[in-house]
């Protein structure tokens, strides 16, 4: 060997009793395989969406913002930080959507009410 690498010794080792053959223990492989990690979802479709067609107080544009920064965090590998952004573009295009439906249904219901002579 070259004189400036030593040789490992090599591990202790049990010697089988005589009576004990290879042949009658058990032989067995495990092998562990774990799948990756599924990458959180950032909703951007549905921020653009929220963006483009119901951003009431800009809580779509905010959607949208939070979904982008999800994004930039997942295709960097932090998926704890894409898990956060993700999760709060979720709340706000939640909270959007209902208050759209809710600004809708009593614009629907005054439009009718006026209609039929009511109000």
């Amino acid at each position: 060997p070259p004189a400036g690498r030593m040789q490992q010794p090599l591990p202790p080792y049990e010697v089988l009793p005589a009576e004990v053959s290879m042949e009658d223990l058990p032989r067995s492989t495990t092998v562990l395989m774990e799948e990756p990690p599924r990458p959180p979802r950032d909703h951007l479709v549905w921020s653009l969406f929220t963006t483009l067609y119901g951003n009431f107080c800009c809580l779509g544009l905010l959607a949208f913002v939070f979904s982008v920064k999800s994004r930039d965090r997942k295709v960097l590998g932090d998926y704890s930080g894409a898990l956060s952004y993700g999760s709060t573009a979720k709340c706000l295009n939640i909270t959007a959507l209902v208050i759209n439906i809710v600004i809708v249904v009593i614009v629907v219901t005054v439009v009718a009410l006026v209609a039929a002579g009511v109000i």
